[in-house]
């Protein structure tokens, strides 16, 4: 069902919902976001929306998880994003048709990456620029344009990409409506007051259709910082310093991000006149729940306290039913009944991860980036939208031309150095718990091996530490020291024979190169926890696995980044040449030293002469 006739339906009674979710990396994560899916369907959402890859990149698992949604036995009203700048020529139309063939009626009209017109070697349809191209052209065609219902984007912070005026992005909003939008979704925002002048402003320039804030809960710090810096979000004062004392309690972190989650929604649906909300779920459960109920929009029944069933007479009843502390045999009986049927709803089975029913919503709860539980639906949700990860304007000048290896280990190091605050795999500076092992990392880079990632060893610091906590207070956190680099066949080669024959069972390690070659010592099924808490009333909870599945995930994910970052220059031009040859010949290398109470171990074990230092 298309969804502007679903809101026109429902009215103005009750507020609605949608839900967003991003294609999980792994096949686990796939099969997890499902059973998860089903589980938050039973918070009766208008419609759910499943996110789509640059230039087309994840269209086999967008498809897949959207005509899983919309189909039986779900039947979820299921809304596909659809970006179409970068794509291939005639991979628009093939989409359409799928997602047609599929019942899906909904379309998320959206650009994409900028895109790369000027480099003309890159294959394109050069009918789509912008979405309201995309928005023109499903309205041209008649199949398409009965069939389907189109949203397109709002953005009440601004768009990061344009150097457009409030006033004019208004106006090309206004020109994706009259091309045919039925309704607008924003961008996350955190600044309500400016959300509700921007509304004002739009509805001032004659657009009547649906506006659908999108709200993101805060999860964690990190994803916060790093989403918001994506998008251009603008965050309040306020927010930041009530949220900065608490960046090093994920715990804290999470119950401010519902709180602060549940104010946005009740102001906007008191003074805005809105009466939807679309969520970006991250792929988390637990967060958008507790919002729904502490908004009191689930229709969830309040725990009963235990009653005593007993004959009570007709005069002490309330409607035959009991009394605050009596209850009747008959309505004892209806009250389990419903609630063994409500218990089955939540109930998923063969959810990998944890078994339990009481955990099935948040054992993934914790930071779920790219070293996370491989089996999370969440797991890589550094960017939940699929951008490429570079763009021409991300190109640093101190990085943008390396014509030799020469070049990029200069490019590394003055990352190191801090000359620079960015490299094509880190989007920061380098973070404090790096700075503590900066020599190491140094002398690594300097060889000719360019990390990407690392951490120290740390036998039990508290969860509060500034630097190495997380996770509740209250609690001791531990790690084992670990780096990732790129380095050349041959030292990777040598590394495999060293560690063979002197790592006597402390070491591991996973390495890969661009064209599918993989080598490792553990076993396949073999997990290695390298962060572990400890924290009251709970498990031993792991917020950093590294595993076989997980770094073939992270490989593709680096060596593409390789191949973008060569697709900026011409075919033949030296800097092309080099990075191209980067992503064939390259190994991607992760090495892991079991002995975490030793802080040096680690780097004694690869600082010896028989690895060339």
């Amino acid at each position: 069902m298309k969804l502007s006739e679903k809101i026109n339906a429902r009215g103005g009674s009750r507020p609605f919902y949608t839900f967003e979710f991003f294609p999980p990396r792994t096949n686990q994560g796939f099969e997890n976001l499902v059973a998860r899916i089903s589980r938050l369907a039973t918070l009766d959402p208008l419609a759910i929306s499943v996110t789509w890859g640059a230039g087309g990149s994840t269209k086999d698992r967008s498809l897949e998880l959207a005509g899983i949604t919309q189909s039986h036995p779900y039947s979820l009203a299921t809304m596909l994003h659809l970006t179409c700048t970068n794509m291939q020529e005639g991979l628009i139309d093939d989409v359409l048709e799928s997602v047609k063939d599929r019942g899906i009626q909904n379309i998320l009209a959206l650009r994409g990456d900028p895109p790369r017109g000027k480099e003309e070697w890159i294959p394109s349809d050069p009918r789509f620029t912008h979405a309201i191209d995309l928005v023109r052209y499903i309205r041209s065609v008649p199949e398409y344009s009965s069939h389907f219902c189109i949203g397109v984007a709002g953005y009440p912070d601004g768009h990061p990409d344009s150097p457009l005026s409030e006033d004019a992005e208004i106006d090309n909003l206004k020109a994706k409506v009259d091309a045919g939008a039925d309704f607008i979704i924003t961008q996350l925002f955190y600044d309500v007051d400016q959300f509700l002048r921007w509304v004002k402003k739009v509805r001032a320039k004659g657009i009547t259709v649906p506006i659908i804030p999108g709200i993101m809960p805060v999860q964690t710090y990190a994803t916060f910082a790093r989403l918001t810096k994506l998008c251009g979000t603008k965050v309040p004062k306020k927010l930041e310093d009530e949220l900065t004392p608490l960046k090093h309690d994920d715990r804290l972190v999470k119950d401010y991000g519902v709180n602060y989650a549940i104010e946005m929604i009740r102001k906007i649906h008191s003074d805005g006149d809105i009466q939807g909300f679309h969520f970006c779920t991250l792929n988390l459960e637990k967060s958008v729940q507790r919002v729904l109920e502490g908004l009191q929009w689930t229709g969830a029944v309040n725990e009963v306290s235990n009653k005593l069933i007993a004959d009570i007479p007709a005069p002490l009843t309330e409607n035959s039913q009991g009394t605050e502390f009596l209850i009747t045999p008959s309505s004892a009986a209806n009250n389990a009944t419903s609630g063994l049927v409500s218990f089955s709803k939540t109930k998923t089975k063969n959810e990998m991860g944890k078994g339990e029913v009481n955990d099935a919503a948040s054992w993934d709860d914790f930071p779920n980036g790219r070293f996370g539980d491989f089996k999370s639906p969440a797991f890589g949700n550094q960017d939940p939208w699929g951008g490429s990860g570079m763009t021409r304007t991300d190109i640093h000048p101190q990085w943008a031309n390396p014509k030799s290896s020469e070049d990029l280990t200069r490019m590394f190091m003055s990352y190191l150095e801090s000359k620079i605050t960015t490299t094509p795999f880190s989007d920061g500076a380098l973070c404090p718990e790096s700075v503590t092992i900066l020599p190491q990392l140094k002398k690594l880079t300097q060889r000719g091996w360019w990390t990407v990632g690392s951490q120290p060893a740390v036998d039990g610091i508290s969860s509060a530490d500034e630097t190495f906590g997380w996770g509740p207070r209250s609690g001791w956190v531990f790690q084992k020291a670990f780096v990732e680099f790129f380095c050349d066949g041959k030292d990777a080669d040598a590394i495999e024979a060293y560690i063979a024959e002197k790592g006597q069972g402390w070491v591991h390690y996973f390495m890969a190169n661009g064209k599918g070659d993989f080598r490792g010592n553990v076993a396949g099924d073999g997990r290695n926890a390298v962060t572990w808490g400890i924290f009251p009333g709970s498990e031993i909870l792991q917020s950093t696995i590294i595993e076989r599945e997980s770094f073939i995930t992270w490989k593709e994910e680096a060596f593409s980044i390789w191949k973008s970052w060569a697709s900026f220059y011409r075919p033949a031009s030296p800097e092309r040449q080099l990075l191209d040859e980067v992503a064939k010949e390259r190994w991607l290398v992760s090495i892991i030293h079991h002995d975490y109470k030793n802080a040096d171990a680690l780097w004694t074990f690869l600082f010896d002469s028989e690895l060339g230092f």
